[in-house]
């Protein structure tokens, strides 16, 4: 495939020292020191930055599929952070496919659902290049855990509870294990594709008030029917109804007065993830699934 081609290192690479304090939890603390970032190119023009430790958590920024980028402020210190607790962190471009056109009421539903079949088929070919390459980045393919912001975290959660749906059989093969999901206000098209063959634990951070991708199962960007960008979608709240029935690990933390500010301010919350990702998703302690309604834990 053309995207397995060898590439040339271009930009900077999350690289940890061997410099590592002793007595301290792998995963929780702060093990390494003097991050630096590496990027490649994957497929075309898209480029992701890794940071070469193991297990792996793809990062997928937000940005509507208009804007946004794997290098942002608030994404590169997300990765800074889990590549000093020991993970491996790439953080990934897609196709803005909408960039000068809007994602809005405007975009035709088909044309919507045709830019997330996209974007996970970018995330796919992310995934087979780093796992194809897994020696070379000292990665655990059986290990990879997902995190996105609004476009982005639509593009994680569509990967693996859509991978049976008809609209996303032509994407690219899908490899490597995904075996939790970090989502920061994002949503699903059909949160009924969720089985116990394709549940994950998974940590959900959202504003209930959120007018761009719903909480509940509302329609995107709050469009009305007889707009031409109606489209359903199943925030966290109907997704966790789901795991609940299937028995697996949530947590849902969620703003009575939040908005889709919580896109960004998600990427701030590296305490609730990472004890999300070592308790529940590493290390299996026990079945959670509890909802937290709070405006306390996230404001910084």
């Amino acid at each position: 495939m053309p995207f397995l081609r060898t590439l040339t290192s271009l930009f900077f690479l999350f690289i940890i020292s061997n410099v590592q304090i002793h007595a301290q939890t792998r995963y929780i603390d702060d093990l390494f020191s003097n991050i630096r970032k590496r990027t490649y190119f994957y497929a075309d023009t898209l480029k992701l930055d890794t940071a070469s430790i193991k297990p792996l958590i793809v990062l997928v920024h937000g940005g509507g599929f208009v804007a946004g980028q794997r290098n942002g402020g608030e994404e590169t210190t997300f990765g800074e952070t889990f590549a000093k607790k020991g993970f491996a962190v790439a953080s990934i471009s897609y196709r803005l496919s909408r960039k000068g056109k809007g994602f809005d009421c405007n975009c035709p539903a088909a044309t919507k659902v045709k830019t997330y079949v996209e974007a996970v088929d970018d995330l796919n070919k992310a995934i087979y290049y780093l796992t194809t390459y897994a020696t070379k980045f000292n990665i655990d393919p059986d290990n990879i855990i997902l995190v996105g912001s609004s476009a982005g975290a639509e593009t994680i959660l569509n990967k693996f509870i859509l991978k049976d749906n008809f609209n996303f059989k032509p994407v690219a093969i899908q490899q490597g294990k995904i075996i939790g999901a970090i989502s920061f206000s994002g949503a699903t098209l059909d949160a009924d594709y969720l089985t116990s063959e394709n549940a994950v634990p998974m940590l959900f951070i959202h504003g209930r008030m959120d007018n761009k991708v719903p909480y509940a199962s509302a329609s995107h960007h709050l469009c009305n029917s007889n707009t031409p960008g109606y489209l359903i979608l199943d925030g966290p709240s109907e997704i966790v109804k789901k795991l609940r029935s299937l028995n697996t690990s949530y947590k849902l933390y969620s703003d009575p007065e939040g908005g889709h500010e919580w896109a960004d301010f998600g990427f701030q919350q590296t305490d609730l993830v990472k004890n999300f990702i070592y308790n529940n998703i590493l290390k299996k302690i026990k079945v959670q699934r509890e909802e937290i309604i709070s405006k306390l834990i996230l404001k910084k």
